[in-house]
């Protein structure tokens, strides 16, 4: 039998589960997602670097654990709550149960809490911090209502550069790592680009010395505006003229590069099931998300960038289009595995944005 387990939030709420995977203590931003299936997608995805997530749907882990689908190498989260965990996966590419993953990597988790209610409660109050131990009496409330996500970008990019490449390359793709998802890398790889994956302090004059037919912004974890030099960089890069292509975080870093703000949301918007709607045509698309902050559209200067893509639950920025620079950026995944695919038209965007730069250099 596991032993008992508690959830304590920053605002005094104690929800009691059972532990499951590594027995740890751990304190973290506490955070729910809304998707139905791609578990394994959501627990290797490097933006959840300093959160814990909780499933809002019920039953997880019932087609096991299969490396294949990981979109980083290890779990970057800091802690997984759901409402049950399926014991007896069944699934042919299976290599174990999401307990015997969590404990082997060390990534303490409860379930058996009522993530309704825990999800309710997020949504009405606003993201906040919470702490896993095995006792309330024994939290630090200082430490837990101070915990703070910092420096999560460099912890989470490549030390070093490396490249991957197609049979026969079309395009060369220099690919910002912010945190990547793998699937961005496998997306630009089938569109026909060799992509050399660079750390997150490459500066613009390195990038542009690869001469790159283009540049792909990564999504990442974290607070957009803390990420200074990297907004720095980006300005200049917007000066180059190479085509530039922004997802998630990387939407909201080349937005501050061009001067406008983002701001931190309530909950966030984290599930595979987020309606973004084209303002151009009026069509709306299900995408997937992982964000916690937005750009501000009444921030978006006319004259530099137009708001291409908006939220229809919320209304906020989903994507833009610069005037000035061959760049566009979305704040959603056009990549999204597992999830909706419906958007991955704009990597062929990318690709006419650097067939037409080719062109021009002829």
């Amino acid at each position: 039998m596991e032993k008992q387990g508690y959830l304590v939030l920053a605002d005094g709420s104690v929800y009691r589960g059972r532990r499951f995977g590594a027995e740890a203590d751990v304190i973290a931003e506490v955070v729910f997602t809304t998707a139905t299936t791609g578990y394994l997608e959501t627990l290797t995805d490097r933006s959840y670097c300093g959160q814990m997530i909780v499933q809002a749907f019920p039953l997880i882990g019932n087609y096991g654990v299969i490396p294949e689908d990981f979109e980083s190498g290890e779990i970057e989260c800091s802690a997984y709550i759901v409402r049950e965990w399926c014991r007896h996966p069944s699934n042919f590419r299976s290599q174990g149960d999401i307990d015997s993953f969590l404990k082997s990597v060390g990534v303490p988790g409860l379930y058996g809490i009522d993530t309704r209610a825990l999800v309710r409660s997020l949504r009405e109050n606003g993201v906040m911090n919470g702490m896993i131990c095995s006792d309330p009496a024994d939290v630090d409330w200082n430490a837990l209502r101070g915990y703070r996500i910092e420096n999560a970008v460099a912890r989470m990019s490549c030390k070093a550069p490396y490249v991957e490449s197609p049979e026969h390359p079309r395009y060369r793709v220099a690919l910002m790592d912010y945190g990547i998802k793998e699937n961005i890398v496998r997306m630009l790889l089938k569109c026909g680009c060799e992509v050399t994956v660079l750390p997150y302090n490459t500066t613009a004059e390195e990038v542009a010395a690869l001469q790159p037919d283009g540049v792909m912004l990564s999504n990442g974890p974290g607070d957009p505006s803390e990420n200074t030099a990297i907004i720095a960089e980006l300005e200049k890069l917007l000066k180059t003229g190479l085509p530039i292509f922004g997802i998630c975080l990387g939407h909201q870093l080349l937005a501050l590069a061009a001067g406008f703000q983002t701001a931190k949301l309530k909950y966030g918007h984290r599930g595979e099931n987020q309606p973004a709607r084209d303002l151009s045509t009026g069509r709306v698309y299900i995408t997937s998300q992982n964000h916690g902050y937005a750009v501000l559209s009444e921030t978006v200067n006319p004259d530099v960038a137009a708001v291409a893509f908006d939220n229809c639950n919320d209304r906020t920025c989903e994507g833009l289009i610069y005037k000035n620079a061959p760049a566009f950026t979305v704040q959603f995944h056009p990549e999204a595995c597992a999830g909706p695919q419906d958007t991955a038209f704009l990597f062929d965007r990318f690709l006419r944005m650097m067939d037409d730069r080719k062109k021009e250099d002829r």
